[in-house]
């Protein structure tokens, strides 16, 4: 066995400074949940607004857009029809705006934060750590600081569902930078092109395809983060499966994950359509 003197916990540390946190920055915190709570109770007022066949309508079309194809503009209305059919309707509204803030506020960190790392080595050195050891926490970890700075409802949810999914899109969007051509960048320099310039009418377009990609990847760990959420009272779809697996009840858990399914598989051709319409033309 390991030596007892050779133990060191860190445990106790990491607890007193969360103690501290709730102290020295409760306002901070009480205010970052009201605002959090504000922006998803008029997000949900608004999915919950529009009716169900204005969504199906709204899938079919945007799909149509982006495809041109009438089997991949129909099928993704149809299954967002089952969703209502199964009784599931509102709760899946409720998850898809946990989703939409917890990938709007990914997005406001995540870009910027990837900028940074694109354009700075110290800044990349200091951040990769960090983004690894989010990537291969496990997701339960998550839900004890959210818990204790936040308390139970929808924003611990929010908080922990973002700090999950972030990383995609803080990779991709630093590698996507990366990748754009030298000889572009160079061409662009001898143009006269600053280096605002350069990284918003250079870099950054030209890296959109990744930068999307890691949008896609965002939302989709998004929505597998909404299960988990749900054991500190986000609500949606997560509580529908956890009541299912609680009462062993295999019909409503199936009824509950064929919605969190369809919500993924919408969103998802949804989004690898709209990140086609950025790749370059082929010759």
């Amino acid at each position: 066995m390991f030596p007892v003197d050779w133990q060191f916990h860190v445990a106790p540390y990491i607890q007193t400074f969360i103690k501290w946190l709730i102290v020295a920055w409760g306002p901070f915190f009480e205010g970052l949940s009201s605002l959090v709570l504000g922006v998803l109770l008029q997000i949900e007022a608004f999915l919950k607004w529009v009716p169900w066949w204005g969504w199906v309508t709204i899938v079919v079309i945007l799909s149509w857009k982006l495809s041109h194809s009438l089997f991949k503009s129909i099928l993704p209305g149809l299954l967002i029809m089952t969703i209502g059919m199964f009784g599931l309707w509102e709760v899946a509204m409720e998850t898809l705006g946990i989703v939409i803030v917890a990938v709007l506020i990914s997005l406001l960190v995540g870009i910027p934060t990837g900028i940074g790392m694109a354009v700075s080595e110290r800044f990349n050195a200091i951040i990769m750590p960090l983004l690894d050891a989010m990537q291969t926490m496990p997701s339960l970890v998550y839900l004890i600081p959210a818990l204790m700075l936040f308390g139970l409802g929808k924003v611990p949810g929010v908080i922990a569902t973002v700090i999950y999914a972030v990383p995609p899109v803080i990779r991709l969007t630093n590698l996507g930078i990366r990748q754009v051509s030298r000889d572009v960048q160079e061409a662009a320099v001898v143009f006269g092109a600053s280096r605002w310039q350069l990284m918003k009418e250079v870099r950054f377009p030209l890296a959109m395809p990744t930068i999307m990609a890691g949008i896609n990847q965002t939302t989709m760990m998004a929505l597998s983060m909404v299960v988990i959420a749900s054991m500190i009272g986000a609500g949606g779809l997560g509580e529908e499966v956890l009541k299912a697996t609680n009462r062993i009840d295999v019909g409503k858990g199936f009824e509950a994950g064929w919605a969190i399914v369809v919500l993924a598989i919408v969103i998802d051709r949804i989004s690898q359509a709209a990140a086609q319409k950025w790749e370059p033309p082929k010759r």
